[in-house]
């Protein structure tokens, strides 16, 4: 039975498997395109169980079979019974077949392998069927880091910048040579009446924790202000009026080329809610629930260290840190860039749906029309009218899914983690793995460390300098 591209217009931003010729993906559908050709986000390779943010194009002559794995609002991320939609060989996406199952589909892996053993695969490097748009969508480098390929905390590395004798001069050349970085700062009542105690920043491979606390404010002049103020590098950062106005009254640090992903996230959600604005922004943490599918071990350490921070932010200060709060703060730097990634994937999925339909538009047609058709004409392309369209279906869904307050604004509801995956017990963390230590475990840590010993090693770094 023939659907219009309204009807189909439902099935946007619900989750799909699709079964190609030679394997089955699950992902977020963006974009119903010509030739049944279908653009997804978030996309898990079901045979692997390998997952890549961003978006991922799948061609109409490679897919086999699509289906809705959850219903909308329903906030499950497993199969249940639901719609299937099935895609014929000869009829372009807005004509496709809808059946209503009775049972859970779930095609395992071993599908996909039986069709590649029946020879209906041919996958090789030339002929892959889902083509990644993300070096064309972002402008940044492709991360050394992945959370998809299922890597513990322990493997994430990251050095201490304490002194300026060994490592600070080649942190700051590698810093400098980046296009790309991200910028988290810790301290206590970050702003220009705080005062800061460590600034993360993280490449696409290495991740650097400076002790400002200890280096003091020569550590701008000797690198890090000429790398926050360079316009060359993208500085990564969420929320960043707070530690701007630290850096800029107490450092004379001017930063430049930010891009914050927490204004970032407010964007998307204009755009996925067809113009509405949320009536609050969401913090790191909610972000990172949003849109990126990390582990649950790495939300609940970066959970615990802002407890922690906002119960005792004194412990800022207190040396040595504990390693395990440093590795917390080497995550959240980590997570700045991959955020920044997905965020930068989703806010050009449009862009990337129209000029793809773009290409399509005269080289899949027959041609006779095009004889009649100016180059130089200027009116609005369907394509573009089809902009309107979607903003109008994704009103009508955003109104149905949250409710209104008096401004106008949609009420967002706090994303909060799952209690199963928080470290925390009674209100404190465990001295674990998976979390921090208590606050006798810190200072028993941190009691060999007088104030006298702090003061010298201080001096000791300025006279480095």
């Amino acid at each position: 039975m023939a659907r219009s591209s309204e009807h189909f217009g439902a099935f946007l931003e619900r989750s799909v498997k699709v079964t190609l010729k030679c394997g089955v993906f699950q992902g977020v559908l963006q974009h119903l395109g010509p030739e049944r050709s279908l653009l997804l986000r978030s996309v898990k390779n079901l045979e692997t169980g390998r997952s890549t943010p961003g978006l991922k194009m799948f061609f109409g002559h490679e897919i086999v079979r699509v289906e809705l794995l959850d219903e909308p609002n329903s906030g499950k991320r497993t199969a249940m019974p639901s719609d299937e939609v099935v895609l014929t060989s000869d009829c372009p996406v807005t004509e496709m077949k809808h059946v209503v199952t009775s049972s859970t589909r779930c095609t395992s892996a071993a599908e996909g392998n039986k069709q590649a053993d029946t020879g209906q695969a041919g996958c090789g490097p030339w002929s892959s069927p889902c083509v990644s748009l993300e070096s064309q969508l972002r402008a940044s480098n492709r991360l050394k880091y992945s959370p998809s390929e299922k890597k513990e905390e322990e493997s994430v590395e990251y050095t201490v910048v304490d002194c300026f004798q060994q490592k600070f001069g080649s942190a700051i050349l590698h810093l400098k040579q980046q296009s790309v970085v991200s910028v988290a700062g810790e301290g206590l009542n970050l702003c220009r009446h705080g005062k800061l105690s460590l600034l993360e920043m993280a490449t696409k491979s290495r991740i650097f924790l400076f002790d400002i606390f200890l280096l003091g404010p020569q550590a701008f002049k000797n690198g890090l202000q000429m790398v926050l103020e360079d316009k060359n590098i993208l500085k990564i950062m969420h929320d960043c009026r707070w530690i701007s106005d630290c850096l800029f009254h107490q450092y004379g640090v001017l930063l430049s080329n930010v891009f914050d992903t927490q204004v970032a996230d407010v964007l998307q959600f204009s755009m996925a809610t067809g113009g509405f604005l949320p009536h609050r922004v969401c913090s790191f943490q909610e972000c990172l629930m949003q849109h990126l599918k990390i582990p649950s071990t790495w939300l609940a350490s970066i959970k615990c260290r802002q407890q922690m921070a906002s119960e005792n932010p004194d412990k800022w200060f207190l040396r040595p840190l504990p390693a395990s709060l440093l590795k917390a703060l080497a995550l959240e730097a980590l997570c700045l860039l991959l955020l920044h990634s997905s965020l930068m994937d989703t806010l050009m999925s449009d862009l990337t749906a129209v000029v793809h339909d773009y290409l399509l538009t005269y080289q899949t047609g027959s041609g006779v029309h095009l004889r009649s058709t100016k180059p130089s004409c200027m009116e609005l392309p369907e394509e573009l009218h089809q902009l309107a369209a979607t903003q109008k279906q994704r009103q009508k869904k955003a109104v149905k899914e949250y409710r209104m307050n008096e401004d106008g604004l949609l009420i967002r509801p706090v994303m909060e983690l799952k209690e199963e995956s928080d470290p925390q017990k009674d209100g404190n963390c465990r001295g674990d793995s998976n979390g921090f230590p208590t606050d006798k475990a810190v200072a028993q840590m941190t009691s060999f460390y007088s104030e006298d010993l702090l003061s010298q090693q201080k001096l000791e770094n300025q006279n480095q300098v």
